[in-house]
């Protein structure tokens, strides 16, 4: 495969962001006699002057050589191996170069579907560089000699903001549906748009998702809508098709409901403002949103079978949607315990009294039970009059 090898210099890229760890990692591999670059995500944001959030790194060296080499190395995956490099709070991410990969090598694994399970079959930069799913994420950068390799044509889909798959389109996401949520959160997150061959691909192969072990879609869900692009990822989504293969139940309110739709993007640009802030987010919150109407609505039907409260039967309404979700995904029980405290705090919150006001805002789910409420008043769900008071209240 012919590589085209470009001078940073000729480039619009910023080498004083790189991280001073990973640049040391890079050194010291290549120090010890392999081949080393920084790769992926972090050369691509440098080239569109996004200053990055984590650096990855590239090598022939095996996982095992490099926990030889690096002290403050740990090993981590079995679907792949993977190099942890702590300094500090930093991870340096550093990966093996991969072969291409076929289902009778002893280390690549697929399952049915033609979904690649574990790959561990080690291989060049040529073959590493075909094996990553996007053009404009198979770029290495040589930091001793500022040169970018580029061996897919990644810099001119850059310059075009275009994404374009490596390879067949079908293929790449049978050997990983989870390509087709990345493909949606970086032509948000980048403002890039979707190859014609790649669009018509994830409209084909939507269904694949539900291979898709639901801890992994819980992982990917947070890096869709925790970093300042949710309301573009979740229109993206409905337009492709994908929403609706992880929160089915969801999708059916908001095509019932237009407030319902209106309450989910009011909550969802309140996160991206939250983020454009520097303040926190959290995935609980998000899914309490999304999950929201469908607990409303089981609520009622366990209100008529018990006699509960208002608040508890909003617990075993929130138990029983998110164990019908759970195998399209797994919530951790230190969210999905924060998310039902958060909502059945609601009905609480409509009665303004000091009183009750002391002894909820002592609460650890106060502060999310407060934003919320704050949504539900903009599409007029909430009493604006209480609202106000516990504004007033919460700041005293």
């Amino acid at each position: 495969m012919k590589v085209k090898k470009l001078k940073t210099s000729f480039l619009n890229f910023d080498d004083n962001l790189i991280s001073k760890n990973a640049l040391a990692v890079v050194k010291t591999l290549k120090k010890n006699g392999y081949q080393a670059f920084l790769v992926g995500g972090c050369v691509r944001d440098l080239l569109i002057s996004v200053t990055p959030k984590d650096f990855d790194v590239a090598t022939n060296a095996t996982p095992n050589k490099i926990k030889r080499i690096f002290k403050n190395c740990r090993l981590i995956g079995r679907r792949f191996r993977l190099a942890h490099i702590r300094y500090g709070r930093e991870i340096i991410e550093v990966s093996t170069f991969r072969s291409a990969s076929m289902p009778s090598n002893k280390n690549v694994m697929m399952d049915h579907t033609g979904r690649i399970i574990r790959d561990n079959e080690f291989g060049s930069v040529e073959e590493d560089a075909i094996r990553r799913d996007f053009r404009c994420n198979a770029l290495y950068y040589d930091p001793a000699k500022k040169k970018i390799w580029d061996f897919t044509d990644g810099l001119d889909d850059i310059q075009q903001k275009k994404l374009v798959v490596i390879g067949l389109p079908d293929n790449r996401i049978q050997e990983d549906p989870v390509r087709m949520i990345r493909a949606l959160r970086f032509s948000a997150k980048l403002n890039f748009s979707l190859d014609k061959n790649l669009k018509k691909s994830i409209q084909r192969n939507s269904d694949l998702l539900c291979n898709v072990p639901s801890a992994r879609i819980f992982e990917e869900f947070k890096k869709l809508f925790l970093h300042g692009n949710a309301e573009k990822v979740f229109l993206l989504m409905q337009e492709y098709n994908i929403f609706n293969k992880i929160f089915f139940d969801t999708y059916k309110e908001i095509k019932q409901d237009k407030i319902f739709n209106n309450f989910i993007i009011y909550a969802l640009q309140d996160s991206d403002r939250r983020v454009l802030l520097g303040q926190p987010v959290s995935p609980m919150f998000l899914l309490g949103v999304f999950f929201w109407a469908s607990i409303k609505r089981e609520s009622l039907k366990i209100k008529k079978r018990k006699k509960c409260s208002d608040a508890r039967s909003i617990v075993l309404a929130a138990i029983t949607v998110i164990d019908a979700h759970k195998r399209k995904i797994s919530i951790p029980k230190r969210f999905s315990s924060l998310m039902i405290d958060m909502l059945s705090m609601q009905p609480r919150l409509e009665i303004a009294t000091k009183k009750n006001a002391k002894y909820l805002i002592s609460q650890r789910a106060f502060r999310a039970a407060y934003d919320f409420m704050l949504i539900r008043t903009k599409v007029n769900e909430f009493d604006e009059e209480i609202a106000s008071f516990w504004i007033s209240t919460q700041s005293e």
